[in-house]
């Protein structure tokens, strides 16, 4: 694993494990989250960074995360109808975000679903305006709330579509549950709740969020309630970056840092 080159966590956060010694195991039941950093990416004309894909990145991350053992062949990766990114041969669920010369990697074992996204701090008053509007909020929403967001579509059903009326759970440090209020409204304007064979259907609790209902094909099966959590990284020499993940369950997550040329 590449030093902890200035790589710092919110002060008054604990139990997290950077850069272990030696590659973990896949398919058991920890969500490993790879962040690296990209010092000599590609330039377009306008100077404007080139990330790599995130097919290549995914396939970059097993083999750092897991050893030389995890290395697979690019169509080992499969992505679902909601775009999310599985790795069956390994028992591995995916997802996968960039922004501007860091990645970050998220794997989750093929029982639970896992989204991942990164944000730095540039300004961007109109989006976050209007992404508060979604959430109800008087006030603008922040990048913590958008990273969270952006990683809740990523692991489950919602989309940017059906994302109106979702509720970010107060933010506190580790996982945080997101509850569907009984008899809330749907993304799609009808009620929601076990059984109903709807579409996702965020809830509108004071301080909780959505519990997603599974389409009719998969009603039979338990609804899952997701669980979203988030923390600042302050590398050095870089804006801070908002790192989220959202998963089904609140499995203990190791935390990896790589610098790369």
């Amino acid at each position: 694993m590449g030093a902890l080159m200035g790589l710092l966590l919110d002060p008054g956060l604990t139990g997290y494990t950077l850069a272990p010694d030696g590659p973990t195991s896949p398919g058991r039941r920890t969500v490993d989250v790879l962040v690296a950093r990209h010092h000599r990416l590609p330039r377009d004309r306008m100077g404007h960074r080139l990330s790599a894909s995130g097919r290549s990145l995914i396939g970059q991350a097993l083999t750092t995360t897991y050893g030389p053992r995890a290395r697979i062949a690019p169509g080992a990766l499969v992505r679902d109808a909601h775009r999310r990114w599985s790795v069956p041969s390994l028992g591995l669920n995916a997802s996968v975000a960039h922004c501007g010369e860091f990645s970050a990697v998220a794997f989750a074992p093929a029982a639970h679903a896992i989204g991942v996204d990164v944000q730095d701090e540039r300004d961007r008053p109109y989006a976050l305006r209007w992404l508060g509007d979604l959430l109800a909020r008087e006030e603008p929403a922040t990048i913590r709330d958008f990273a969270e967001c952006e990683a809740l579509i990523k692991a489950s059903h919602l989309t940017k579509e059906t994302f109106a009326g979702t509720r970010l759970p107060e933010w506190r440090p580790g996982w945080r549950p997101m509850v569907e209020r009984a008899g809330g409204e749907g993304a799609t304007g009808g009620r929601t709740g076990p059984g109903t064979g709807t579409r996702p259907g965020p809830g509108t609790g004071a301080s909780a969020g959505t519990q997603i209902t599974a389409p009719t094909p998969e009603s039979a099966r338990p609804t899952p309630t997701y669980h979203v959590r988030s923390l600042v990284l302050r590398p050095e020499g870089a804006p801070p970056l908002h790192l989220a993940l959202a998963c089904d369950a609140p499995v203990p997550v190791r935390f990896h840092h790589l610098e790369r040329e």
